[in-house]
């Protein structure tokens, strides 16, 4: 995984940092939907908005919490209906390290 994208804010801007890290804890915390949903829904909007290295880490945070392959695909067909072609592009290129063994 690459090096940590928000190291620069938390180094520069600790008080913006601490912003980012409390909406992502809000958003990822524990209620109706579980977290392999949340991730995986996070990874298609990724996906939909060119984020590459957010669809990686994304699906593999899933996978972790149980997401299945088939899920994942599912989930971006909903991403491609919605925003097009370029989101799967940017999927495929995010998942071809999980699946380029197949």
């Amino acid at each position: 995984m690459p090096e940590d994208p928000l190291k620069i804010i938390r180094n520069n801007d600790p008080e913006l940092f601490g912003q980012i890290e409390n909406t992502a804890n809000l958003s990822f915390a524990d209620g109706d939907i579980p977290l392999k949903y949340k991730l995986l829904i996070a990874m298609s909007l990724d996906a939909s908005k060119g984020a590459v290295d957010g669809v990686k880490a994304l699906a593999r945070r899933a996978m972790d919490e149980g997401a299945t392959k088939e899920e994942m695909f599912e989930v971006l067909r909903i991403a491609y209906y919605i925003t097009g072609a370029g989101s799967i592009y940017t999927a495929v290129n995010g998942l071809i390290d999980l699946f380029d063994n197949e």
